[in-house]
């Protein structure tokens, strides 16, 4: 439930029917400030191509989701690697925003009472979190007292990338990467 549908509007989670809480002018403008806001993402998304029948847009992702049973402990450690103070709506939700993407983080407890049996949290074991950044080996000399379990050192990859692999409080596994001058050489003759 985090983020999309899960009652969250303008930063302001909802409860009961939002038309009567807020009045039905009020209603419109939040409505019109919601659709100017989302309107620009579907330009990100691309048309997939086929019959004209058939044509639809391609799944844009621009929200990940970690459930966790505290919340506050995630985002105190995301806030110093992240460089960023969390946005928090309530007591169950923070997100940070990273570009195209945002990392929210999510309470398990309300993840349970909006879809039960969907989410376990701290069991993650096939999803890694990846982060472009600047210098990998700037980033590991800043962050390398605030991570308490490093699963790489800054490595360059046989790809090209130059990594640094480290768990937050969950387990959840990290990438901080960087593109090294042959990796950048690589992807200019793929995207030509």
């Amino acid at each position: 439930m985090c983020g999309h549908g899960s009652g969250f509007v303008a930063g302001v989670h909802m409860k009961g029917d939002l038309k009567t809480k807020i009045g039905v002018h009020r209603y419109l403008i939040l409505s019109a400030m919601f659709l100017l806001l989302v309107a620009p993402l579907r330009s990100y998304a691309q048309p997939v191509k086929g019959k004209a029948s058939q044509r639809s847009i391609r799944p844009v992702l621009v929200n990940t989701c970690v459930v966790t049973e505290n919340v506050k402990r995630l985002v105190e450690f995301y806030e110093p690697i992240l460089g960023q103070q969390a946005k928090w709506s309530g007591d169950d939700y923070a997100e940070f925003a990273t570009g195209v993407g945002v990392l929210a983080i999510f309470s398990s407890s309300a993840q349970e009472k909006y879809i039960p049996g969907s989410a376990e949290a701290a069991k993650n074991q096939s999803v890694i979190l990846e982060f472009n950044v600047a210098d990998v080996d700037a980033e590991y000399g800043r962050i390398r007292g605030m991570v308490k379990t490093w699963v790489k050192p800054p490595t360059t990859q046989p790809w090209g990338t130059r990594s640094i692999h480290f768990r937050d409080p969950d387990g959840n596994l990290v990438d901080f990467y960087s593109l090294t001058p042959a990796s950048q050489q690589t992807n200019a003759r793929t995207v030509k």
